[in-house]
C-alpha cells in the first residue's frame, strides 16, 4: 500500500488521476496503439492490470500487444514501425532522439538493478570484486555496469575491467550460474535479483545507491514507455495511455486483490518470490515531478556519456530537450 505522503507525491508529480475513483465515462475511441512488449516482463503486468480494472475501455484506447522475444527485436519493430510504442531504455531513447526522431519517454520503472552474491560470500565492498568473477547482463555497455565501473573508480581507484574478471551474458543464464558457484558475483536486472534474494541471496549495491552518489536526488526511470510523436492525433492517443498507466499503477500499489490475477503471469514459484517480486515493483514506481527526474537523469547521462561515450550515446553527449513527455 502506498503511504498517503507517497500518494500525494505521486499526485503531485501528475500519478494521482485515478487514485480514489474510476476512470470516467467511456470515451469516443481513439485509433489502436500497437505496444511491443517481451514475454513475461513486468509491463505485462501492468498491461493485465489495465484490463483487469477496464481501463483502456473506459479511455477508448485499443491496445494491441505483440509479443517479442528480445529488447533487440523489440526495438526494430519500433524503428521500423510495426509498433508504436515498447518500453526501452532512457538511454537509447535520448539516442533516438539525439539523431533527430520525435520520440518521448514516458518512466515506466525506476526500479534498478544490483550486484548480487551468495548467502555465504565474504564480499563487502566493491573493492572486494577485485580478482572475482563478476557476471555482467545487458553487454560491456550496459548502464548499470558503467555505474558500477565509475563508483569503483570513485571509490577504491579501481580499474573494475581489468581488476576483475567480467563475464558477459544474458540474466537467466548468469543468475543460474550465481547459483551454481560458478561466479562470485552477477550483475542482473531486477526481477532477477528479486528472485535470487527470495532465496537468501544478498545485495551488495545497486545501479540507484550508485546514481545517488553521483549525486541524483531521488530514483530516476532509467526505463520507460518510448512513443512517437506524428501529430494531435498521436498525442491525444500517448495522453490516453499515460492516463490509464498511471492508474493501473496506483492500482496495483493499493488493491493487494488485483495481484492475484496477476501471479500467474510472474513464474513466482513460492510465496516469497511472489512477495518480493511485488515489493520491488511497487517500490519501482515513479512518483517524482518530470522536472526533478529530468534534473538527475541530466547528471547521471552527462557521467555515462564520459564513460561510454558515442558507442554508448550516438550523438547526444547531453541529454536532449523533449525527452521526457509532459503532455500534448
Amino acid at each position: 500500500m502506498l503511504t498517503r505522503r507517497q500518494a500525494l507525491a505521486l499526485a503531485g508529480a501528475g500519478f494521482g488521476a485515478g487514485l480514489t475513483g474510476g476512470a470516467g465515462p467511456a470515451r469516443a475511441q481513439l485509433p489502436p496503439l500497437r505496444l511491443g512488449l517481451l514475454s513475461f516482463g513486468t509491463v505485462e503486468w501492468e498491461l493485465a492490470a489495465i484490463r483487469e480494472l477496464g481501463l483502456d475501455a473506459k479511455a477508448g484506447l485499443t491496445i494491441d500487444a505483440l509479443k517479442l522475444a528480445s529488447n533487440d527485436a523489440a526495438r526494430i519493430a519500433f524503428l521500423g514501425d510495426a509498433v508504436d510504442s515498447i518500453v526501452s531504455d532512457l538511454i537509447w531513447a535520448a539516442r533516438m532522439r539525439g539523431e533527430g526522431r520525435d520520440i518521448v519517454f514516458l518512466p515506466f520503472s525506476s526500479s534498478e538493478g544490483a550486484v548480487m552474491q551468495a548467502p555465504g560470500s565474504t564480499i563487502s565492498t566493491v573493492a572486494d570484486l577485485a580478482g572475482k568473477r563478476i557476471g555482467v547482463a545487458g553487454g560491456a555497455l550496459d548502464k548499470s555496469w558503467i555505474l558500477l565501473q565509475a563508483y569503483a573508480r570513485q571509490q577504491a581507484g579501481l580499474d573494475l575491467a581489468k581488476a576483475a574478471m567480467p563475464v558477459f551474458g544474458a540474466s537467466p543464464l548468469l543468475s543460474l550460474k550465481l547459483e551454481q558457484g560458478e561466479l562470485d558475483a552477477a550483475l542482473l536486472y531486477w526481477n532477477f535479483c528479486a528472485r535470487l534474494e527470495a532465496k537468501g541471496f544478498k545485495r551488495l549495491i545497486g545501479a540507484d545507491e550508485i546514481a545517488r552518489s553521483f549525486g541524483a536526488q531521488g530514483p530516476i526511470s532509467f526505463v520507460g514507455y518510448v512513443f512517437k510523436r506524428s501529430g494531435a492525433a498521436a498525442d491525444e492517443r500517448i495522453a490516453a495511455f499515460a492516463g490509464i498507466s498511471r492508474q493501473a499503477k496506483l492500482a496495483l500499489a493499493n488493491q493487494a486483490a488485483l495481484w492475484t490475477s496477476l501471479r500467474p503471469l510472474m513464474q513466482a514459484e513460492d510465496e516469497k518470490t511472489f512477495e518480493v517480486l511485488k515489493r520491488i515493483f511497487i517500490a519501482g514506481i515513479p512518483g517524482r515531478p518530470v522536472e526533478a527526474e529530468r534534473a538527475d537523469a541530466i547528471k547521471l547521462y552527462a557521467m555515462l556519456s564520459q564513460w561510454g561515450g558515442e558507442k554508448l550515446v550516438g550523438k547526444a553527449a547531453a541529454l536532449p530537450e523533449g525527452l521526457y513527455w509532459t503532455g500534448p
